[in-house]
This record gives C-alpha cells, sequence and structure tokens, in this order.
C-alpha cells in the first residue's frame, strides 16, 4: 500500500483577497497534475466567518469536476444543515457528475450555535448530537446503498426502466428521522460515495469503525498517532470488517512546519505505521503548494513511498478501497 496524501483546499484562509472559482480551479488542477489522491473541501456553518473557501462546499466540488478528470473530491457537508435524504442524493449525483470521484466529508464536532439557524437555538447535547449523527450516517449510506448495481434498465422495448427485486426500500423510523426511500438517482460508480469523517472524539470511535472509509486526524493527535493508529484497527476488526478496510490520515499543517525535512518526516510515520496518509493544510501562502509539490512529493516518490500517478479513475481506486470501478 502507497502513502495517501489529500489537500485540503480551504486553508488558505488569510490571504489577501477573496479566493476566486478561477484561483480554486488551479489550485485543484496544480493538485491533480501533482497526482495528490484527493482534495478536501471544507465549509464554514452558516453565521460563522474565517473559512477560506468563499463557497457552498458540494456547489464547489461539482464545478471542479467539470475542470479536472482524476482527482478526488472530497465537500464538507453538516448534519445539522441537510436532511439525510438531501444530501445522500446530493453525493449521489455529484459521484456520478464526476464519473466516481466524489466523497462527503461528515464532521462529528457540532459547530457552534449551527443548531440555531435551523430551528434549534439550544442545539444539541454531546450525546444527542452523537445518537443523531449515527443515525444519520446510517440512513445516507443505506440510501446509497438502496440500487443494486445492474437494478436500472432503461429497456425501451419492454418499458422497463428499473429491475423491481433489486430496488430496497429503506424504511427507516428512528430517534431523530424516519425515512422512506429510495433515491431517485442511479447507483454510484464506486458503488457508493466516499464517507470521510473528521474531528472525531473518543466516543465517536467506533461510529467510524463501522461506518467510515477514511478518518482524518488532526494535528493535536500527533503525539498518540502510533496508539490511536493500532486502537482505530482493532475496533474496525471488531465491528466485522477488514482492518485495512479505512484510511487513516493525518493533519500536516505547512504553516507550522514547512517543507524542510517535511518527506523524511511524512516516510518515517508512514513507514511506522503511524498512519496511512497525510491531509495538507496549507498556510496562507498559495506558493506552500509549489513548495510541497516541486520539493516534497520528487522526493517521496524517489524513495517509493507514494505512486508515481493515479491509479484509476475513482476516489476508491486511488485510495485503494474496494468498491466499483477500477481498483
Amino acid at each position: 500500500m502507497h502513502l495517501t496524501v489529500s489537500l485540503n483546499i480551504a486553508s488558505t484562509a488569510g490571504q489577501a483577497g477573496a479566493l476566486t472559482f478561477s484561483d480554486l480551479a488551479g489550485f485543484a488542477q496544480r493538485a491533480e497534475a501533482a497526482g495528490l489522491d484527493m482534495i478536501v473541501l471544507d465549509d464554514a456553518p452558516p453565521g460563522r466567518a474565517g473559512s477560506g473557501n468563499p463557497f457552498e462546499a458540494t456547489t464547489l466540488l461539482a464545478a471542479l469536476a467539470t475542470v479536472t478528470s482524476r482527482i478526488g473530491l472530497v465537500a464538507t457537508a453538516s448534519m445539522v444543515a441537510h436532511q439525510p435524504y438531501n444530501l445522500a442524493r446530493r453525493f449521489a449525483s455529484l459521484d456520478i457528475i464526476s464519473h466516481g470521484r466524489a466523497g462527503w466529508n461528515a464532521t462529528m464536532a457540532q459547530a457552534p450555535s449551527e443548531a440555531a439557524n435551523f430551528s434549534r437555538p439550544d442545539g444539541f447535547s454531546s450525546d444527542e448530537f452523537r445518537r443523531r449523527s449515527e443515525e444519520y450516517i446510517g440512513i445516507v449510506q443505506g440510501l446509497w446503498n438502496g440500487w443494486e448495481a445492474d437494478a436500472l434498465l432503461f429497456d425501451k422495448d419492454s418499458g422497463r426502466f428499473h429491475d423491481p427485486g433489486k430496488m430496497h426500500q429503506l424504511d427507516h423510523k428512528g430517534e431523530f428521522f424516519a425515512v422512506r426511500g429510495p433515491l431517485n438517482v442511479a447507483r454510484s460508480p464506486q458503488d457508493t460515495p466516499v464517507l470521510v469523517l473528521s474531528s472525531l472524539a473518543a466516543g465517536d470511535l467506533d461510529i467510524a469503525a463501522r461506518t467510515a472509509d477514511v478518518i482524518l486526524l488532526d494535528e493535536r493527535q500527533a503525539a498518540r498517532r502510533k496508539a490511536r493508529h493500532d486502537e482505530f484497527r482493532r475496533r474496525v476488526s471488531a465491528s466485522g470488517r477488514e482492518p485495512d478496510a479505512v484510511r487513516i490520515l493525518a493533519d500536516i499543517s505547512l504553516a507550522a512546519n514547512g517543507v524542510a525535512g517535511l518527506a523524511d518526516r511524512m516516510e518515517e510515520e508512514f513507514r511506522a505505521n503511524n498512519c496511512d496518509g497525510f491531509n495538507i493544510r496549507l498556510s496562507a501562502h498559495i506558493s506552500a503548494l509549489d513548495d510541497f509539490t516541486n520539493r516534497v512529493l520528487p522526493e517521496l516518490r524517489r524513495r517509493g513511498v507514494i505512486r508515481q500517478s493515479h491509479g484509476g479513475t475513482t476516489l476508491r481506486s486511488h485510495l485503494g478501497l474496494s468498491g466499483g470501478g477500477d481498483r
């Protein structure tokens, strides 16, 4: 398995002037040309300033899909601001638009005051938010799996649009949501969009072990990465999944670390099984991306730590995860 490299595109907050779509498209194209596996598009909750990304993340993903062809595109979307059916439908559509390159980043931390914009002025307790999030994720993944791969027939001669035996209604009735299903969107080109979980607390690890394809560990957890990695692998196995069914990516901020010695650090952490790859958070200076792609990535390729180019056309293939499409 090769080291996975992700770019967090919204961490350019603080640069002079607002980012335009042309800036972000150029960013994505340079990251794709450099062979990065995916981009994570952050999104500030409504009413909170400070995000370097001036666009709603799923809308931006759709636009970036038209100016790129290989790199994975992961958008952050709130479980408070969206109903699970609409979010599942949106990401299923994005995955078709991008030809199997889409992913959803679900943040497990509650954003202060966000719920007040969505008829919950008092927000949620921590335990309530966790239970709601687990139910929400289960609904989304259930809807994504509602159509079998060959369920849609489009048979004009017989007039059969689909095989009813290969379409499954969810009929979910839970503590927080009631969702009948199915989606009115075809099955994803990569079976399901990639699920990324971030901002995990200790109580979220079992949820992630059962559901996630990728988890992001923030830099505050750097000292415990090896122990966290091993503990999480045990939880994945205990949930009945293969231990390597989830990719664990560690945040690295170029603002804090620069590029000097970065290739050594990344190789050392990867070979020590501290993580499966890295989520690169850039400084306010876009030139940091050039420093990383021109100096760090070539050195990692020379050492055989990362692939020479994208391994396939879908995000799952880049990450080495099971799913539809090429691997």
